[in-house]
């Protein structure tokens, strides 16, 4: 790990899907008349495999990128995982490890009729609250919640909650937005739903559509289809927004912050991808 830490990152651009990678990374910022000051990283080793013909091992990839836009500077951290070989002491076939699985979506289970005969409630939502838990959890986990594998919508969904969003629907896993005792509703682990529950609710937590990234202010919700096919997969939380006011946003799963928020740079970003924009407490 000792080779790996004083060349991490020319390691990481030798790689083909390194280099697709930060391509995909410069053309954003090109694209955003973004200029790129300074990178640091470092890198996490939590699982090594061995086998008759070497050594698997696998990381994490903790990279900073301090960015100029226009005259503000923007503190832009991901974490990638990745993988390598080690035979014979030599490092070989270097590259960003499989992505996590697409969550499979569970079918939103919305009770029309009770939310219609629901009592229209509305409630204070703390932005500031919110981004607050965004910015403290955004690389770590809250030991008082459970961490999936794909943890995006659990970790926006601690975040309206940090916020004061109020849940309701207990104990029916789906119907409504909750969690307790260490057991969930659909919508707020899994990001099918939860897009699904935030165009459909009419009481308690409820998102407005917008028709533009430009129109969220932190603390607002971003749900993303990668392929276009109707299958939500990503959820992220508006954080900041950049000097042509654009959102940026954090992110679990991949742990992302400040990331800008149409996800170019992302492996499972494709030309058919779908958003959502939701003005959460409105």
């Amino acid at each position: 790990m000792d080779m790996l830490k004083e060349s991490w990152l020319d390691f990481f651009r030798d790689s083909h899907e390194g280099d697709d990678w930060w391509q995909r990374k410069q053309r954003l910022y090109h694209a955003r008349q973004a200029e790129v000051v300074r990178i640091s990283g470092r890198g996490h080793l939590f699982e090594v495999l061995r086998y008759s013909g070497g050594t698997v091992c696998r990381y994490l990839l903790h990279v900073a990128f301090l960015i100029r836009h226009h005259q503000q500077l923007i503190r832009e951290e991901v974490v990638v995982p990745c993988q390598f070989r080690l035979e014979n002491g030599v490092i070989t076939d270097h590259r960003i490890a499989e992505q996590h699985p697409r969550t499979k979506p569970e079918k939103p289970s919305i009770d029309m009729e009770s939310l219609r005969n629901s009592r229209q409630e509305r409630f204070s939502y703390d932005r500031r609250a919110a981004v607050q838990y965004a910015e403290r959890w955004w690389n770590s986990y809250n030991p008082d919640y459970p961490t999936f594998d794909v943890d995006c919508t659990n970790y926006v969904s601690q975040c309206m909650r940090a916020g004061g969003a109020p849940m309701r629907g207990m104990p029916d896993r789906g119907n409504g937005w909750w969690y307790q005792n260490e057991n969930w509703s659909f919508s707020w682990a899994v990001a099918h739903s939860l897009r699904w529950y935030l165009s459909g609710s009419e009481a308690g937590l409820k998102g407005k559509e917008l028709e533009s990234a430009s129109e969220l202010i932190p603390g607002d919700v971003i749900c993303y289809d990668f392929q276009g096919d109707g299958r939500w997969d990503h959820n992220t939380i508006v954080v900041a927004k950049d000097a042509d006011g654009m959102p940026l946003v954090n992110a679990h799963t991949d742990n992302s912050r400040n990331r800008f928020w149409s996800y170019e740079d992302s492996a499972a970003w494709t030309p058919e991808i779908q958003y959502k924009f939701f003005r959460i407490g409105e």
